[in-house]
């Protein structure tokens, strides 16, 4: 390639990324997936339209695959264990049972519907039966569901994957059926050895990340993304499955407290974008048009048969025991999306000579794009009717972190989104497990020091110092509070918090030197506010020897607050009120 080749590939991969982002931008405007104006972008650079000539089936198997491990990754780096560790078991069913309900159900409506020989119909099923994990994260998040509900889908559609290539790379080699035993032995070597490597390559990177400095932070997101795609290769080496390996391994970097981890959850999803604009136009390219005329009547059939009966029976099979609702049960069975995964794995048989792997492929082609056109801008309607997705509903709150290494300590970033309900919050009932601090908060670009009595607003984004070994307890605090508001139960794992109560009124100057109960408690209120805002104080002294000049406190914060009722005004002693104990001098 000469150096004038070089610049007419980059200029045409740098318009084609362009356009694709800003087809993102449009899809979710009008609340489509993107993936559907990818695959356009993909069919109009093609050969029937501008001209490009792509027909490497096993190119796009190969740079395919290669894209949905980047995927998982990120989708294993974004996935909380708390929350899957609650879902673990009825995902575990729906990706591997359920996959087979689904499989042998959509076979046979295929066989007696279209006619397909029995091979054909079951790599058929095999191939559909994955949900996508890129389609399903990027819709799912945006809509206000009980995290239960969809921490099923999710964890579902980055479990699946690996049994469905299993399956077709069973079905795609084996000439007529094969032996059930044998397909169940190897699912069960694949994704044993699979979940090995994963949490094996995840822990010991954990190890390695947390004791070896790196001499640069943007190193950090390189060497997580390395990983993830060792566990990969390594499971795939061993003949396992890669895909679970690299999805188990991102999770378990995702989860641990390593240096850098905003920013290499950041670098991932881009990535994780780059992969999926790269792998949908590529797919757009590898079909068509022309062809998928002749398949738009078997697509048809084939997805009512897996929309209608093959999702709905695995779901109803597989979550049943755990007693999930039935409202539950049909949204999920509507939240099966479908995208590049079944795409991918249609170009398997192709490269393993399959009779009649052409059709195959553009029939797959346009059940995903029917399918995913229907049930996807669709789901917060169904959500809706079933009564599942409420505006009312909760949302999670955004907490980042950055090391302060030379402190041992951490600055959380907590973005209070709509929905919340830490909105109205007063700082002081956040109850923050001691010694954390709300050191500063952001509203409408402006910057200010808040104390015990200032509420965040929706929209705020609040800085808190805290240190390594109360993070998790700090996080978990927040999305308490996040989840339940202000009464949410109080956080028992360790001592009591040290945030102040709201400020009381202070004396006038002639009662500025009076002793007695009264003036008492004000001694103990203006100790600890002092206390709060000294730490405060010390974060902004930390920016301020960084280079960055100390936001200047809020002098509207107080005024911006409703009046409270003069009862509410009155100071009270610690021993007036209920559950309080008794408090030393300077708030101890």
């Amino acid at each position: 390639m000469t150096l004038q080749q070089l610049y007419g590939v980059l200029l045409a991969g740098g318009v084609v990324l362009l356009a694709s982002i800003a087809a993102a931008r449009t899809a979710t405007r009008l609340g489509l997936p993107s993936l559907l104006l990818f695959l356009a972008l993909g069919l109009l650079l093609g050969e029937d339209v501008l001209g490009i000539d792509f027909d490497n089936a096993q190119a796009a198997q190969t740079l395919g695959t290669a894209a949905l491990a980047i995927i998982l990754i990120e989708g294993g780096l974004s996935t909380r264990w708390s929350d899957l560790r609650r879902m673990l078991a009825p995902s575990a069913l729906l990706a591997t049972f359920g996959v087979a309900v689904s499989v042998v159900v959509t076979a046979a409506g295929a066989h007696l519907l279209l006619g397909m020989e029995w091979r054909l119909a079951l790599l058929l099923g095999a191939i559909v039966s994955s949900t996508d994990a890129a389609a399903v994260f990027a819709v799912l998040r945006a809509l206000p569901l009980p995290r239960r509900l969809a921490g099923i889908v999710e964890a579902e559609s980055g479990f699946n994957d690996a049994p469905t290539v299993i399956l077709v790379l069973v079905f795609s080699t084996t000439a007529g059926l094969p032996d059930p035993a044998d397909v169940a032995g190897q699912v069960g070597y694949q994704l044993a050895v699979g979940a090995v490597v994963g949490l094996l390559v995840g822990r010991i990177g954990v190890a390695a990340l947390r004791y070896v400095a790196l001499p640069a932070s943007g190193l950090y997101p390189l060497t997580t993304l390395g990983l993830g795609i060792l566990a990969f290769a390594a499971a795939g080496a061993a003949n396992a499955s890669g895909f679970l390996a690299a999805y188990l391994a991102g999770i378990v970097l995702g989860n641990a407290v390593l240096p850098h981890r905003a920013a290499t959850r950041s670098f991932a999803e881009g990535l994780a974008w780059l992969a999926q604009i790269g792998l949908f136009v590529m797919l757009g390219l590898l079909v068509d048009p022309s062809e998928l005329g002749s398949a738009v009547v078997p697509a048809l059939l084939a997805g009512l048969v897996l929309l209608l009966v093959a999702r709905p029976l695995s779901v109803v099979a597989c979550l049943a025991p755990f007693r999930v609702p039935l409202r539950d049960q049909a949204f999920i069975s509507w939240a099966g999306l479908r995208g590049a995964v079944p795409i991918v794995l249609a170009t398997f048989p192709i490269v393993a000579a399959v009779p009649g792997s052409g059709t195959l492929l553009n029939l797959v082609f346009v059940l995903v794009v029917v399918f995913t056109l229907v049930q996807g801008p669709t789901l917060p309607a169904v959500g809706r009717l079933l009564g599942v997705a409420r505006a009312d509903q909760p949302q999670e709150v955004d907490i980042e972190s950055a090391p302060l290494d030379t402190v041992g300590a951490e600055l959380l970033t907590v973005s209070v989104p709509p929905g919340s309900r830490l909105h109205g919050v007063e700082i002081f009932e956040l109850r923050l497990p001691s010694p954390a601090v709300v050191t500063l908060v952001v509203r409408e670009g402006r910057t200010f020091v808040p104390d015990g009595g200032t509420r965040l607003l929706q929209g705020d984004q609040a800085l808190i110092v805290t240190t390594g070994a109360t993070r998790t307890a700090v996080e978990d605090r927040l999305r308490e509070v996040g989840r339940g508001g202000r009464l949410a139960r109080w956080h028992t794992a360790t001592s009591t918090s040290r945030n102040p109560r709201p400020p009381r009124p202070r004396p006038s100057s002639g009662e500025a030197g009076s002793r007695g109960p009264s003036g008492e408690a004000d001694s103990r209120a203006s100790s600890g506010e002092a206390d709060f805002r000294a730490s405060a104080g010390g974060a902004g002294s930390r920016a301020a020897a960084d280079g960055a000049p100390s936001p200047p406190p809020d002098r509207t914060a107080r005024s911006e607050r409703p009046a409270r009722p003069e009862a509410a005004r009155r100071p009270v002693s610690d021993t007036a009120r209920p559950g309080a104990r008794p408090r030393g001098r300077g708030g101890e």
